[in-house]
């Protein structure tokens, strides 16, 4: 991922434009995994993988240290996390190994634990944190498997519970937006997003596709003064899906029967 998205950037591959005018400044790019805490969790064959063994200073720690000595104590504003991997997704739960299971639940929801447990102390009072969750967390979502579902339930009580200890100790807001299906790279790795992307636009309150300007807006004003009082709380982006209860066909149909 660092590599695809530093040679989209330097292709101009990305819209970094800005509403009103003018273009989004990178300072720079960290690299970073979430899996790993400090140096210590990295295997040693992973240390000489051809995607790692050029890289230093790439888990939660070194990364935090690296942004401290770069921008200082309480430099940071905004905490965006926006990761998930479960790498048995495809498989059904009952055939989701521990091993899976474990690694889906450390990288979808463990990480963001990590990361202000690390990135918690620079930043400044009224700060925000925000992350990605799904509805697979309080509702059963067929082929989304693997332990992704468990995953993003943690994320969700990880984030009332963080409300609270981040914000009595560093003063920031920490919430989550649970976001319809988007056809994006990464959730192509499921397999059904096509699918599921014209299920929701079907039977959702407002009968269109979810989008990642949908999202962002919301992250936006989460992460804003806007949003000020708003903390602990899972935000649903997704065109309403969230509180329909029956298929907007199925009486018709039923009475048409």
């Amino acid at each position: 991922m660092l590599g695809l998205f530093t040679k989209s950037l330097e292709r101009q591959k990305l819209d970094v434009a800005l509403p009103g005018g003018g273009e989004m400044k990178i300072a720079k790019v960290y690299p970073l995994d979430a899996s790993f805490d400090t140096p210590e969790d990295v295997p040693a064959e992973l240390r000489e993988d051809k995607r790692y063994k050029d890289l230093s200073g790439y888990t939660l720690a070194e990364a935090a240290e690296a942004f401290k000595k770069d921008y200082g104590e309480q430099g940071l504003d905004i905490l965006v996390h926006s990761l998930a991997n479960g790498p048995e997704v495809k498989k059904p739960l009952l055939e989701t190994s521990r091993k899976g299971y474990l690694a889906a639940v450390s990288a979808s929801a463990y990480s963001n634990v990590s990361l202000i447990q690390r990135f918690g102390p620079l930043m400044r009072p009224g700060g925000a944190a925000v992350s990605l969750t799904y509805m697979a967390s309080e509702r059963v979502i067929p082929g989304y498997g693997g332990g992704m579902s468990s995953a993003k339930a943690a994320l969700e009580s990880d984030t009332r519970v963080l409300a609270f200890e981040a914000g009595r100790k560093f003063g920031i807001r920490v919430n989550v937006i649970s976001a319809g299906p988007l056809p994006s790279r990464a959730a192509k790795a499921i397999g059904t997003i096509e699918l599921m992307v014209n299920y929701y636009q079907k039977n959702s309150a407002l009968p269109e596709v979810n989008t990642a300007g949908d999202v962002g807006n919301t992250a936006a004003f989460l992460c804003s003064a806007l949003g000020a009082g708003i903390t602990g709380t899972t935000v649903y982006v997704d065109k309403g899906y969230h509180s329909m209860g029956m298929e907007p066909g199925a009486l018709d149909a039923a009475k048409q029967a």
